[in-house]
């Protein structure tokens, strides 16, 4: 079923989402990849601020190419998640209720979900020009020096996910897996 969802991402709309539901997500999300995720923790074990509020926020696992003359940013397609499994738990707990990538993510990072009521949302990789398309405005707010894995902001527009797993745990890969192997039998 495909719904719309407009962020902040709260934990009523969380609580709406199943895997396999196909989403268009419009509002405010942010990027981040392994370089601004190390930092971001390294700011928490130093008990600093960090450059952003992550209540009821979305990270977006990407590290757009550089935009070409007149656009507003380059293809953005998804980062493998595990990637960032280390750094996961410690910025649901402050709140964090989405995160978008591909791949498998692993059991403490779901654990840590279930817990915080997140979700864990899947872009498709491959077509990171398509998915640019869906994004109305980008700006840098952390960590410039890292070029393609600086924080941004992003305003996005009928962003099309699909939930791989819910706030409850259920796992789109595992249900797939389950229902292919019941056919064959």
């Amino acid at each position: 079923m495909e719904k719309k969802l407009q962020t902040p991402l709260t934990m009523e709309k969380v609580k709406g989402l199943k895997a396999g539901d196909t989403i268009l997500l419009s509002g405010t999300i942010y990027t981040a990849r392994d370089a601004a995720h190390k930092r971001l923790v390294e700011l928490l074990d130093e008990g600093k601020e960090l450059p952003l509020n992550l209540e009821n926020q979305i990270i977006y696992y990407v590290g757009p190419t550089p935009a070409k003359p007149g656009k507003i940013i380059g293809s953005a397609g998804p980062t493998t998640s595990y990637r960032m499994d280390s750094y996961a738990p410690r910025l649901l707990d402050l709140g964090l209720k989405g995160m978008i990538g591909k791949g498998y993510r692993g059991e403490e990072v779901v654990n840590s979900m279930i817990k915080n009521g997140a979700i864990y949302f899947g872009a498709i990789g491959g077509v990171g020009a398509l998915i640019a398309k869906s994004i109305e405005k980008s700006e840098i707010i952390a960590y410039e020096d890292l070029g393609a894995e600086a924080i941004r902001k992003l305003n996005v527009k009928d962003f099309p996910l699909i939930v791989i797993i819910d706030s409850e745990g259920n796992d789109l890969y595992k249900i797939g897996q389950q229902k292919y192997r019941d056919r064959i039998k």
